[in-house]
């Protein structure tokens, strides 16, 4: 069955920086070529980090001058929030993102799996995991926290699955009903894909509603010769309220997402069989 194609097609050169939109993507078993491939690692506290912590990332961004393959990922050109650009590699590219972030960070690329002490977790701020859990998702005090067990078990260990900067799996799912959908229920909210951070945003034909792509969970999408599983719901962070570009802070879209769409916006998906995939593809549940 059809149940979309793809709208818009999106990576990530820097975790947490703002994504570039392509035409199309070899995809591999790590999803997009050189989506996430390099991340900064917080010189404070430790750890790999994101915006969920360092929300000036997010009015960062970042491009590649030349294109990823499999194995090999440039150094991305970055935009810092004065206009000013540099390459992730140049000497200086550190610092000058220290000073925006007002936090010592250096610029990585990925390494190796086995280099499990980059991957580790950093210090908390909070010393209560809860107060933790809750600062880092956007939650009030009295809403839930997400369902941690959708997520694999090494991220309790490390900041992302070793050998990769992804929060939990290769690719995040998005549909244009579920937009639609949130704004409707958030009108004095701005519902930008720019906040939900997907690689692929699937058009959903005219008359479909709701949060369409909950009902892939546990089933496989094809695209062209690629299958993808989709695992799981992306619980929502505190990401998606911070404020960027032209988009302003709004922690109130936080607080709809908890209360009308049980957290999630959005899902995850792994790739099972590799291939290419482009803008305008049929996406087939199968």
């Amino acid at each position: 069955m059809i149940v979309g194609r793809i709208g818009e097609l999106w990576r990530y050169p820097v975790k947490s920086m703002k994504g570039e939109r392509i035409d199309a993507a070899k995809l591999g078993t790590n999803g997009i070529p050189g989506d996430r491939g390099w991340a900064g690692r917080d010189e404070v506290r430790g750890g790999i980090r994101g915006a969920k912590k360092l929300a000036e990332l997010m009015r960062c961004g970042a491009r590649y001058l030349e294109e990823p393959e499999p194995g090999r990922v440039p150094a991305p050109e970055i935009t810092l929030p004065d206009g000013a650009r540099l390459r992730a590699s140049d000497a200086e590219a550190s610092k000058r993102l220290s000073q925006a972030l007002r936090n010592e960070v250096t610029l990585w690329p990925l390494l190796p799996a086995e280099k499990l002490d980059h991957y580790r977790r950093g210090a908390p701020t909070h010393a209560d995991f809860d107060q933790e859990m809750r600062a880092v998702f956007g939650r009030a005090p009295d809403e839930p926290l997400p369902d941690f067990s959708v997520f694999p078990p090494v991220l309790f260990e490390f900041e992302s699955p070793p050998g990769t900067y992804f929060d939990a799996f290769p690719l995040l799912l998005l549909t244009s009903a579920t937009l639609g959908r949130l704004q409707k229920l958030a009108p004095a909210s701005r519902v930008d894909v720019r906040r939900f951070r997907p690689n692929l945003l699937i058009t959903t034909p005219d008359g479909v509603e709701d949060f369409a792509e909950l009902g892939w969970i546990g089933k496989r999408l094809r695209i062209g010769d690629v299958e993808i599983s989709v695992p799981a719901a992306c619980p929502r962070c505190v990401m998606i309220s911070h404020g960027f570009d032209d988009l302003p802070k709004d922690p109130g879209l936080i607080r709809t997402v908890v209360r009308e769409a049980n957290q999630n916006v959005g899902v995850y998906g792994s790739i099972e069989r590799a291939g290419r995939i482009a803008v305008g593809d049929a996406v087939e549940l199968l």
